[in-house]
């Protein structure tokens, strides 16, 4: 008896439920719909001017790397301990040109020299009595000679001996073989010295004072401080415009210097398609450069006929733009000559044509649209500049 209420309420209260349900759906199907607005087209503004090509005067600009005039490596031509010069053999130090750098050991090769030149005054000795003799016209410039020697200096030039008599006679007793011999001892002890060619600073020291060098070790690596130049990588289409003797400013933040290109490669890098350009700092343009550094260069402006310049940021996909035709955008392709930081040069569309000149963000072609005033008063103002001038 009990199960069979209970069921009876369970049906009763899904009917109540289910029928309420459907009332409510009922009710609101007949509730009229509000009528819909009609979508009314917002029309926007754009800064945009008329296409007008004209020749246009654009300079060049791109980044170079500061090298040194120099680059040279230091060699011993010698082999010995390495002795102290006048400079510290040491990675940065700087040194003036014909600054004593070091010196291999050369001791022994000196006493060596001493000996020769000592054995060679013997020789000397033994034949002035046969030169007064048999060449008295020579005696007396030989004795002189012979006065000059001093086993600490140089040799002297040996005296004239044209006379094919006196030749023969010098040759038999040693005598030229000596000098000659001599003169390439000190030629060879002369390697053991070093000195700076120019002024300049040590980039790399592979073997510092004390060390042991080998003939033909590479003790260190030195530049030029005092000769710089910018190796600047130039887009290969425009380094055509650049020419030798071109004077260029080079500029880093607040810092300027001139110079003069004084060499273009003969080759274009196949990795960067560009072709380097060398340019020349002048000594006095008061701007402190260090090899090393990054520097924009700036080139003289070339001429580019029958073009027009716009922003960058007008132009989307590399070489699209919006025209606004009819009160309508429309997007049109154009023909990019050069790049600039924030500025494009073009050609490609129909002079009169009206080309934004602004970035339009979410927008889409039949868009409607309307050029600002102002921005036509500036295109008319330019328009009477260009004919008054």
């Amino acid at each position: 008896m009990n199960w069979r209420k209970i069921t009876f309420v369970v049906v009763a209260l899904l009917i109540l439920l289910g029928g309420s349900a459907a009332l409510s759906k009922l009710f609101i199907s007949m509730k009229p719909e509000p009528p819909s607005r009609p979508e009314s087209e917002v029309k926007r503004y754009v800064a945009a001017e008329p296409v007008k090509y004209q020749k246009i005067t654009s300079e060049v600009r791109a980044e170079g790397r500061v090298i040194s005039g120099n680059e040279v490596l230091l060699v011993a031509e010698a082999a010995g301990k390495i002795e102290q010069g006048d400079v510290p053999l040491k990675k940065g130090a700087s040194f003036k040109k014909g600054q004593h750098l070091a010196t291999i050991y050369k001791d022994e090769a000196e006493l060596a020299l001493k000996s020769k030149k000592s054995i060679f005054l013997n020789r000397l000795t033994n034949i002035l009595p046969d030169l007064k003799i048999d060449f008295p016209d020579h005696y007396e410039t030989f004795l002189t000679f012979f006065d000059k020697i001093e086993l600490s200096q140089p040799l002297p030039d040996l005296p004239d001996y044209e006379s094919e008599k006196l030749k023969v006679f010098l040759a038999s007793q040693g005598i030229l073989n000596d000098f000659y011999s001599i003169r390439q001892d000190e030629k060879k002890l002369e390697r053991h010295s070093m000195y700076a060619p120019f002024n300049g600073t040590f980039t790399q020291v592979n073997y510092e004072v004390g060390g042991y060098a080998n003939t033909g070790g590479q003790i260190a690596r030195m530049i030029r401080t005092d000769l710089l130049e910018l190796e600047v990588p130039v887009e290969n289409g425009f380094s055509r415009w650049i020419e030798i003797g071109d004077r260029v400013t080079a500029q880093k933040g607040t810092r300027s210097a001139q110079g003069i290109v004084v060499r273009k490669a003969a080759f274009v890098d196949e990795d960067t398609q560009s072709r380097s350009m060398f340019v020349k700092i002048d000594s006095n343009s008061g701007s402190e450069m260090l090899p090393g550094e990054y520097w924009s260069v700036v080139f003289p402006g070339f001429p580019i006929e029958d073009a027009m310049e716009i922003p960058r940021s007008a132009v989307f996909n590399s070489n699209t733009v919006f025209t606004v035709e009819n009160g309508f955008l429309k997007k049109r392709l154009i023909e990019v000559i050069k790049v600039n930081p924030s500025t494009l040069i073009f050609e490609g569309l129909d002079e009169g044509t009206y080309v934004v000149t602004e970035a339009l963000i979410n927008v889409k072609e039949r868009t409607p649209v309307e050029i600002l005033e102002n921005q036509s008063n500036v295109n008319t103002e330019k328009e009477e500049d260009e004919k008054n001038s």
